[in-house]
């Protein structure tokens, strides 16, 4: 109900999309017709609204059908025109890693929600209507260097949607903002952040800070999309030429070690 008196408030410029946190929709978005129905109105018009949601996906076999921590484009008609389920899960926060063998020793996650998630198939580009395609990345997958875009299918802009609220008063929101201005920096393109207790912000392509709400501070971010750059040398080559430096040092320290030393008499 927030979310949607935030987004229903009058704009000097009417807005094209509004974009929504992390698990904005504490229930299953897409298995409710009535709560599209209302977020299509809050669409404008050719837009559409950008939300974090639960999502239940199709069971395989005798499988329970799992649960994705997903990022769902609305359009103006209710209906879904993409989908992001999200690839990197927090261990023990989002799932269990070696569940049997950590739960018969007493161990379990840290958070209480509807069991583990299911991990997404990867970095993926969307798009939406009356938008240039993006990359979504759900809490902190922002913080992955060289695994935030489709290196086949590059977006123009980066869409972080979080929830850092866990992190409550501390340092935790700041460090977490600062990791996702460096994916701007590292592939030249601007970086859209919308958090449930903040620091949402944009930042453009050079990693500048466009505009912001601070912590624990609700609002209304009214902004314009930077420009993306073309691919900057990391975007292009990754971590290749920081591993064949390593790489380099190493063998001129043990060819340096090896060699024969003089010794004087």
């Amino acid at each position: 109900r927030t979310l949607m008196e935030l987004s229903s408030a009058p704009a000097a410029l009417p807005p094209t999309h509004v974009i929504w946190p992390e698990a904005a929709t504490p229930f299953f978005l897409l298995q409710s017709e009535a709560a599209l129905g209302q977020m299509s109105r809050l669409a404008p018009a050719n837009g559409a609204v950008i939300t974090g949601t639960p999502r239940l996906g199709e069971a395989v076999g005798n499988d329970p059908q799992p649960v994705h921590n997903s990022l769902a484009v609305v359009d103006g008609d209710g209906g879904v025109a993409s989908i992001y389920d999200k690839t990197h899960l927090v261990p023990f926060g989002e799932y269990l890693p070696f569940p049997k063998i950590l739960a018969a020793i007493g161990l379990k996650k840290l958070t209480v929600d509807l069991g583990s998630f299911a991990a997404g198939a990867g970095p993926k580009t969307l798009t939406a209507p009356g938008l240039p395609p993006f990359s979504p990345l759900i809490c902190y997958e922002a913080i992955f260097p060289g695994a935030v875009v489709d290196a086949d299918n590059r977006p123009a802009w980066l869409l972080n949607i979080t929830n850092d609220a866990w992190f409550g008063d501390t340092g935790g929101p700041y460090q977490h903002l600062a990791q996702a201005r460096m994916r701007a920096v590292e592939q030249g393109l601007p970086l859209v952040r919308a958090a449930n207790t903040g620091i949402s912000g944009v930042f453009d392509a050079f990693g500048r800070l466009r505009t912001a709400l601070p912590l624990n501070h609700q609002g209304i971010i009214d902004a314009a999309l930077p420009q993306a750059i073309p691919e900057t040398f990391y975007a292009l080559l990754g971590d290749t030429p920081y591993v064949a430096l390593v790489l380099l040092l190493i063998i001129t320290i043990a060819l340096t070690r090896a060699a024969p030393r003089e010794h004087s008499p």
